[in-house]
């Protein structure tokens, strides 16, 4: 047809070789629930690795009702710079977290530093828990902190890895998921311990915070390696092998596979694309630690991706959702809900309706891309915190009376989370990990993560504070940041949708200039990619006919 040729391929996957005879597209079967239930292995192996994620909703979760139950505040009378101080520190020791991990991750492996950062996670958890001075809590969330933004940055980074180009986006979305659910568990947790009589009211809900911990540990052993690191370790043959294993091939059915082995040849086509990243950005060797090999990020061919990831997590975090969490029931007193009881099951609406909203993300995100999200989420989210700035300015000082504005403004909370929840929520995850090439992935998700940690350190420090001076205006704060997201998405943002990881330079207008892209054409015909596809059009000629 006028895009070129359209190859069937063993087991349900696709390959479409377009007219110029070398560039392509794949897929190993379709998207959406039918591809989740088909590539059940490498989904349960991205579920497993975002417990990572439940770890960071999980506190997000249950803070919000620590700082407000009756032992803790009586043991630590604690004013809004403390309150916000107590919050952020959890999100800076997060920030070193997520910038050590990237470093970790390429010198060692994706799995080895999970378990590393847990063990840190556990730790920090520990101290929370059996604090005996308010120093003490401070410490043990800085500490768990850094094994909270290490596994931010390395359960999406291992999650790419493993997906499959059609289901990326929706694996990746279940980073977005594993978090809200732990916002959801961390906040009913406290809920349902708030009234236990003395510490063990806020020890217990910190301490449930091992679970996750523990078990990521132990899923470390039994979860496959990343077969894009395994190529830039050289180790092919395995690499082929997990790549099988993922895709659940066995090794016949493998060899059946062109995608996986074509029989003509003895390469795989997903494997020689890695292999021909590998030895492109190889020409350019840095060592991780120096300076040289972050400051490139912001070098003319990385510069435009490094934006994309550090403003997304920009426009995340200055959406309000975490300002929302750490501080719900705070919040939902300045839109006149009034009752302990109230406020909390309000607050605690808040997690639902994000994890429920998560779903759609999950089923449709690969199907309607990126950027119609992106974009629709943030208008919805700006207007939402428009109105509520509205109410709030109109009736704070009588809310008792006005109960039905009140109750809009609750709604309209409510209407931002799940737009929250199907747009910058799960893609604020996605994207960071799309759009880098394998050689600067592990630094370029980390300095995104980093840029997340940043931002969320400056909402949970600022927030208390600004409540203090003037709710509608943190309202509005917020809605101008979902505009100039709104703004962002529609004129900055690429779609990345359906875009194997080794082909994202064409999204971004190949940035590596016309050299790079000379030299990457000339190891495509070197490594035998062109062969390979000509070959595969070669056979599967008579077949079209």
């Amino acid at each position: 047809d006028n895009k070129g040729v359209t190859l069937d391929t063993p087991h349900g996957g696709s390959l479409v070789v377009h007219e110029d005879g070398h560039t392509y597209s794949y897929s190993y079967g379709p998207s959406g629930i039918p591809g989740l239930v088909r590539n059940r292995y490498a989904v349960a192996c991205a579920a497993f690795a975002g417990i990572g994620g439940i770890s960071f909703g999980y506190d997000q979760g249950v803070i919000s009702n620590v700082l407000v139950m009756k032992d803790f505040l009586t043991r630590w009378p604690i004013g809004p710079w403390e309150k916000g101080l107590m919050t952020a520190v959890l999100e800076l020791g997060a920030l070193f977290g997520a910038i050590t991990s990237g470093i970790l991750a390429d010198k060692y492996s994706r799995r080895h530093s999970i378990f590393f950062a847990s063990i840190i996670f556990c730790l920090g958890s520990g101290l929370q828990c059996g604090a005996q001075s308010l120093n003490n809590l401070i410490i043990g969330r800085a500490i768990g902190g850094f094994g909270v933004g290490a596994l931010s940055m390395l359960s999406p980074l291992y999650m790419a890895e493993i997906s499959p180009p059609e289901l990326r986006g929706s694996l990746m979305a279940l980073e977005q998921l594993a978090i809200v659910l732990g916002v959801v568990f961390g906040f009913w947790t406290g809920f349902l311990t708030r009234h236990i009589a003395g510490s063990a009211s806020w020890r217990i809900p910190l301490a449930l915070q091992f679970l996750p911990g523990i078990s990521l540990c132990l899923g470390c052993f039994v979860l496959p390696p990343s077969p894009r690191l395994l190529v830039l370790r050289g180790r092919i043959g395995d690499a082929r092998k997990t790549l099988a294993k993922l895709r659940l091939r066995t090794p016949g059915e493998a060899k059946e596979d062109p995608l996986i082995q074509a029989f003509f040849s003895p390469f795989c086509l997903e494997l020689l694309e890695m292999q021909i990243n590998v030895a492109l950005v190889r020409q350019k060797p840095k060592d991780g630690l120096s300076r040289e090999a972050w400051t490139t990020l912001f070098g003319r061919e990385y510069v435009r991706r490094t934006l994309v990831g550090i403003m997304i997590m920009f426009f995340q975090q200055w959406s309000g959702i975490n300002a929302l969490l750490y501080y719900g029931p705070t919040l939902v007193e300045s839109i006149g809900m009034r009752g302990d009881t109230v406020t909390l099951l309000v607050s605690g609406g808040i997690g639902i309706v994000q994890f429920l909203a998560v779903f759609p993300a999950i089923i449709f995100l690969d199907q309607w891309g990126r950027k119609p999200l992106l974009k629709g989420g943030s208008a919805i989210m700006a207007v939402s915190h428009f109105m509520i700035a509205i109410l709030i300015h109109l009736f704070q000082d009588d809310w008792e009376s006005n109960t039905i504005a009140a109750w809009v403004a609750v709604f309209c909370t409510y209407i931002f989370t799940a737009a929250y929840g199907m747009s910058f929520g799960p893609i604020g995850w996605v994207l960071p990990s799309e759009v880098f090439p394998l050689s600067m992935r592990s630094k370029g998700v980390s300095l995104s993560t980093a840029s997340n940690w940043i931002n969320n350190f400056l909402i949970g420090l600022i927030t208390p504070p600004l409540m203090e001076m003037s709710s509608a205006a943190t309202f509005m704060i917020f809605a101008c940041a979902c505009f100039g997201a709104y703004l962002w998405s529609s004129y900055v943002v690429p779609e990345t949708a359906g875009v194997s990881l080794e082909e994202m330079d064409a999204v971004f207008g190949s940035a590596v200039g016309q050299q790079d892209r000379k030299r990457k054409f000339e190891l495509e015909r070197e490594l035998g990619l062109h062969d390979l596809i000509k070959g595969l059009v070669a056979s599967d000629a008579p077949v079209q006919e």
